[in-house]
């Protein structure tokens, strides 16, 4: 389990140097340094530092026996989350050195986690929507709200106010994607994450649906909309229609998501 924190606290520990038993290690300095890293996995390898800070722990010498560090980063500005995904992976770490002559550095490198809460929308609309096919089928959804904290519960109703084709079944969709890069070198993932079945059968005009989806049982993240110019991750509720002939009908809409601070 990697230690997690959240921006603006302070990050404190302590650095233990032990030498090999009745063996010097001389040493050019000891240093610490915080970085905030983006890879990208089609530019693997390359890591883009948007955050990066050092504190000086020793001045270069000997140490002939266990040696203790302590070091402190105060009010560490982390705005962006920790995040592991398809295409990109986005990690913040405590890297030690102790610069040597002659012979390699000595690197030791600790993963830490960033989680950042918001607080609840002041302005949360309601979304109202159509899907139709010309004199086929014509359909309303409404969804209680546009933003969403990671344990909501998505609450809605779906109108059929015409319906002159035979629907087999309704599903409601969770989909991440996920865009990294730019220009030419932009990749797009789709992921569905989750699957939810809200009529089989054909309706019939006027009748309503209800729509109660909770999103705790998936693996979500918050939205991430275009982090240091390299990455975004945008939620979406996908409306998906089958009729009795397999053909599939669907509209998208965007939700936000966020991670709401649990009391």
């Amino acid at each position: 389990m990697a230690p997690l924190f959240q921006s603006q606290e302070n990050i404190v520990g302590e650095v233990l140097i032990e030498p090999i038993q009745g063996k010097k290690l001389e040493h050019n300095g000891v240093k610490i340094e915080l970085l905030g890293q983006i890879e990208l996995y089609f530019d693997r390898g390359n890591f883009y530092d948007f955050t990066s800070l050092v504190r000086e722990l020793d001045v270069p010498g000997e140490l002939y026996e266990n040696k203790t560090y302590p070091f402190e980063f105060s009010s560490v500005e982390m705005s962006y989350e920790s995040y592991n995904g398809v295409n990109v992976r986005l990690r913040y770490i405590l890297k030690v050195t102790v610069s040597r002559n002659y012979v390699s550095n000595i690197v030791e490198c600790q993963d830490f986690v960033v989680r950042n809460y918001t607080p609840p929308p002041s302005i949360n609309n309601s979304i109202k929507m159509e899907v139709g096919i010309e004199d086929c089928l014509h359909i309303e959804f409404e969804y209680n709200k546009s933003k969403f904290h990671l344990k909501d519960v998505i609450l809605g109703k779906i109108y059929f106010l015409l319906v002159r084709i035979k629907i087999k079944n309704m599903e409601l969709e969770i989909r991440r994607r996920e865009s990294t890069g730019s220009g030419p070198n932009t990749y797009v993932e789709t992921e569905t994450l989750a699957k939810f079945e809200l009529m089989d059968g054909t309706p019939v005009r006027g009748e309503s649906i209800p729509v109660r989806l909770f999103l705790s049982p998936y693996e979500l993240t918050p939205t991430y909309r275009n982090i240091n110019n390299k990455f975004s991750v945008k939620y979406y509720l996908n409306l998906v229609l089958v009729d009795e002939e397999d053909r599939r009908y669907f509209k998208q809409q965007e939700i936000t998501v966020y991670r709401l601070l649990e009391t």
